[in-house]
């Protein structure tokens, strides 16, 4: 019932120095140097001294049941396993569908969130996905997000071949929709925009917030490292007060003209200081990455992995030379602020969910609690899926 990290230490993003964490249940009920634990009951004593102690991982744009289908129904993405989002520190998932919301639906994405849930991760999503009008369990998406405690927002795809192709009205609609559906859920109701690497770029963004009474702030623009062209439009509207969203997999090596590697925008937007805390990374992990010929015929795919989430997190630190309390802030404390879910996630703190990694001294996983629950153990899955080997 109750587990204790000793002599950690800890960055809850903010550096704390050395202290003991105390776990009861699925919450952090303490933080504290030199915590007597003698007499408690049934209580897990884990030496910490050669160790950091963080959040666990936010992840706010994984596709949990799969993505892809661009090249066919053969190239179409698995689901995630929970021990797949463990071993790459993830606690807090957000799901969502992609190109395909014809063989995908999300009736089935909300049963692979409450699985994950039982199996002890937090997960959410967002309801929709690249087409418009937007797919839905309940009919609406207002109706989703507020009934339904699992959807926290929706999403759509602009400026891609493969989206809908909405008008700046029918965009406002949507956004409305997921506003007032949150504002009476008591939820974020942000909308994940998915940008491709179309022409209009931030254009259709732009045209709704300036010709509507919707704030900036109720976008989530993501893949927003894509190429260049794209980033130096996601500074300034980060400038003007809006989220952007990096992916951590997006060609992660520059190219002149090409992807934008995450940690490199990132460290540029934390210098600069502006909104450092309305920037954040994601994985897009397990959705499709199609490679397009001139024609638009889809000519290779790949799948999109996890591990660049750390490791991006580590060159801000060692390539980059932010302090780790703020490189972990995309990751962590942000990430939850922006999914609406930081009263409880994101940070170490008395009363927060008790999702903890312990991490080396070159930020490698050694352990992970998720709710208090001992997930990983010296790097390696200790819980499984039901149909994975453990």
């Amino acid at each position: 019932m109750f587990t204790v990290l000793k002599n950690a230490k800890v960055f809850a993003p903010e550096d704390l120095g050395r202290a003991d964490i105390l776990i009861c249940g699925s919450r952090i009920v303490a933080i504290e140097k030199g915590l007597a634990v003698s007499g408690l009951p049934e209580c897990t004593v884990i030496d910490a001294s050669a160790r950091i102690a963080t959040p666990g991982i936010v992840d706010g744009h994984v596709h949990l049941t799969g993505g892809g289908g661009e090249g066919g129904f053969a190239t179409r993405t698995p689901e995630v396993k929970v021990e797949t989002l463990c071993t790459h520190g993830v606690c807090t998932v957000a799901g969502l569908l992609g190109t395909d919301t014809l063989g995908r639906h999300p009736e089935t994405l909300l049963a692979k969130v409450n699985g994950l849930r039982a199996e002890g991760v937090s997960a959410y999503m967002f309801t929709g996905g690249y087409c418009w009008p937007s797919p839905t369990v309940m009919g609406a998406v207002d109706r989703d997000i507020a009934f339904i405690d699992a959807v926290i927002g929706a999403k759509i795809a602009i400026t891609d071949h493969r989206s809908s192709q909405m008008t700046a009205q029918e965009l406002s609609r949507l956004t409305s929709l997921a506003r007032v559906g949150g504002m009476i859920g008591g939820k974020a109701g942000r909308v994940v925009a998915h940008l491709g690497a179309g022409k209009a770029g931030f254009g259709l963004l732009h045209e709704v917030i300036e010709t509507t009474d919707i704030p900036i702030g109720q976008f989530i623009p993501t893949h927003v490292n894509r190429n260049e062209a794209l980033f130096d439009q996601a500074y300034a509207w980060l400038g003007a007060g809006g989220h952007i969203d990096f992916t951590s997999g997006i060609n992660r090596k520059a190219k002149p003209g090409g992807a934008v590697k995450p940690s490199v925008g990132i460290a540029q937007c934390f210098r600069d200081d502006i909104g450092f805390d309305r920037v954040t990374m994601t994985s897009d992990g397990n959705g499709s990455a199609p490679v397009f010929d001139a024609g638009g015929t889809c000519i290779g795919i790949g799948i999109g992995g996890f591990e660049g989430m750390l490791q991006e997190t580590r060159d801000l630190v060692g390539i980059e030379g932010l302090p780790l309390e703020q490189a972990l802030r995309p990751v962590t404390s942000s990430a939850a602020t922006v999914l609406g879910l930081g009263d409880k996630k994101g940070h170490l703190a008395v009363g927060a969910d008790a999702d903890i990694l312990l991490l080396d001294e070159d930020l490698a996983i050694d352990h992970v609690f998720a709710r208090g629950k001992h997930m990983v153990r010296q790097g390696d899955p200790i819980v499984f899926g039901a149909f994975s080997r453990g």
